[in-house]
């Protein structure tokens, strides 16, 4: 991870009472609000950079286009010598939840320094580098898939509200 992150960092704990209410996205362990527990103005919280991903301590990975806080739970990688684009950093993301899925929980939590010893496969190009437009491309056609499937899944319920309609 270390060859595509050169900052793989810990959030640094403020405990709920202790937070001062603001404008920064704060981000714990869970999935609910895609881990933001708060909106903290604290100024000892470090602020992490837009365009990088988090892994809470139960290995959910989330991208982040947006400023955040993050607490000790949480691991922020980004990269300050490379801008990934979100596409890349989504694909990049799914295939680190993919390799820890199942390895970490209450009692085995993901920590920074668990990041160092992901092993990701990532499609390569014949240079033997990461072939970013590939991922970029994958993420797109799964976006409009799902659009597709929900635009369906609409149309449906639209039908069967229709033919209900017809009845009466």
């Amino acid at each position: 991870m270390s060859a595509l992150f050169d900052s793989i960092k810990r959030g640094k704990r403020i405990k709920s009472l202790d937070r001062v209410k603001g404008k920064l996205p704060f981000v714990t362990a869970g999935i609910n609000e895609r881990g933001i527990s708060s909106y903290i103005g604290n100024p000892e919280a470090e602020i992490f950079p837009s365009n990088s991903l988090t892994i809470d301590m139960f290995g959910t990975v989330f991208y982040r286009d947006y400023e955040y806080g993050a607490d000790d739970h949480v691991a922020v990688l980004y990269s300050t010598s490379e801008l990934y684009s979100k596409g890349a950093l989504l694909y990049i993301g799914m295939c680190i939840e993919k390799s820890i899925a199942g390895k970490f929980s209450y009692s085995r939590n993901f920590y920074a320094s668990d990041a160092y010893d992901v092993v990701i496969s990532l499609p390569i190009l014949s240079n033997g580098t990461p072939d970013f437009a590939y991922m970029e491309a994958y993420i797109k056609a799964q976006s409009v898939k799902k659009i597709a499937n929900v635009a369906n899944e609409f149309n449906l319920k639209i039908n069967a509200a229709r033919h209900i309609v017809k009845k009466q």
